[in-house]
């Protein structure tokens, strides 16, 4: 359980606060970061220990307030107070930024990644002042794709290209800042 008045709050859905994380959450992102989909989809953001966890908050604590990223942000249920993952902007080659999310095992399939990532993209964007995200994940993870298609990503690539520094057979798409 979080404490709500202790939380700087980035983005405020229906159901979900963003907001930014304290060192007092490391137990429940530790928790929530040894479900079996983080460890095959984004092993390097499992952590086995509460220490490791707070090792890695105390880094994401420090780029708030900064345009260095990577930007992470716990999601908080509203009603349960429960930090059930994150989501995440983090740069990539070339000046571009790509988004991430995680939502942990047993909170999925209530619609949480969709509406966390519609309201994040554009507060996100604003804050970066940037025009477009890209969100890149294997082309096996169909729960991620269907979030990105859900939240106006468009398609750019498929096919095999570097994912966590290995040939794999990825899909590449965009959201841009609508006019």
């Amino acid at each position: 359980m979080i404490s709500a008045d202790k939380m700087e709050i980035i983005v405020e859905t229906e159901r979900l606060l963003i907001t930014e994380f304290t060192i007092d959450m490391a137990s429940a992102v530790q928790k929530n970061s040894l479900d079996e989909d983080n460890r095959r989809f984004v092993p390097d953001e499992v952590w086995e220990t509460v220490e490791e966890a707070e090792e890695t908050l105390e880094f994401l604590i420090s780029q708030y307030g900064t345009v260095n990223g990577p930007l992470v942000y716990p999601i908080i249920v509203k009603e349960t107070n429960d930090n059930i993952g994150y989501v995440q902007l983090c740069p990539i080659d070339g000046g571009k930024w790509e988004i991430g999310y995680h939502i942990a095992k047993k909170y999925t399939g209530n619609g949480y990644a969709t509406e966390a990532v519609k309201a994040f993209l554009p507060v996100i964007a604003g804050q970066v002042n940037i025009r477009e995200i890209f969100g890149i994940c294997l082309t096996e993870n169909a729960a991620s794709i269907a979030v990105m298609e859900k939240c106006g990503f468009q398609n750019v690539f498929t096919g095999i290209g570097l994912y966590q520094g290995t040939e794999r057979e990825i899909v590449r798409n965009v959201w841009r800042v609508k006019e």
